[in-house]
């Protein structure tokens, strides 16, 4: 068996990675194993280009095992995806150990030669499981959108002042106005009030709209 590099990523700032690290860390204590690499992302699951996945698979060597919490930290990908993800572990003779898929397991243990066809036939089974789970992680995945839009949906018709989009700082588009009403650059408005660029162009824009309408009405 090689070296043991542990994959903990989380989708939100909330999740709690240490959480996930202190329980892979005693699961491979209770294996009597040591982890010599943590990669640590905050990335959500639907995406295969994901740094810190990418860089554990460049470092990763023959016989080296990627150890995870739950399939679904490695893998909410639509299933091309995560066949060309799983063909990739495979090419490089990297084993997958999930704390939630028991028949993975077997992998942090030294085996010996006359196990070889039981070790097959796990291996077959693990593979399978895998592959199930990972659909399941993407089904989950899909009916949860799917839930948070239609609930969505129905708060915006039963109260549509919620769902307005994000309002804007009145106070901050009054200051940038009174700025550029006496002559200030787009730079110093932004080194004065924080703005960015295009907050201060959309500014810009009313104020020149208010400007026609009031010369219109004159």
């Amino acid at each position: 068996m090689g070296f043991i590099r542990a994959y903990l990523r989380v989708s939100t700032v909330g999740q709690d990675v240490m959480r996930a690290k202190n329980e892979i860390e005693q699961f491979a204590h209770q294996h009597n194993q040591l982890i010599a690499a943590y990669y640590f992302e905050k990335f959500t699951g639907t995406s295969l280009n994901r740094p810190e996945l990418n860089r554990m698979l460049e470092d990763a060597q023959h016989g080296d095992i990627i150890l995870i919490e739950s399939v679904d930290r490695i893998s909410r990908l639509k299933n091309d995806d995560w066949l060309q993800l799983k063909h990739l572990i495979e090419s490089k003779g990297v084993s997958v150990v999930a704390l939630d898929l028991p028949t993975s397991h077997v992998a942090m243990k030294q085996q010996d030669s006359d196990d070889d066809f039981i070790q097959a036939v796990l291996r077959a089974v693990n593979g399978m499981l895998l592959d199930i789970l990972a659909a399941t992680a993407r089904k989950d995945y899909d009916l949860r959108r799917k839930r948070t839009l239609e609930g969505i949906n129905k708060a915006k018709e039963q109260d549509p002042s919620k769902y307005q989009g994000r309002k804007r700082n009145e106070v901050l588009w009054s200051s940038i106005k009174k700025l550029l009403q006496t002559s200030h650059s787009y730079s110093a408005i932004q080194s004065i009030t924080g703005a960015s660029r295009m907050t201060i162009a959309a500014v810009a824009k009313e104020l020149k709209h208010e400007t026609n309408l009031h010369q219109e009405s004159r």
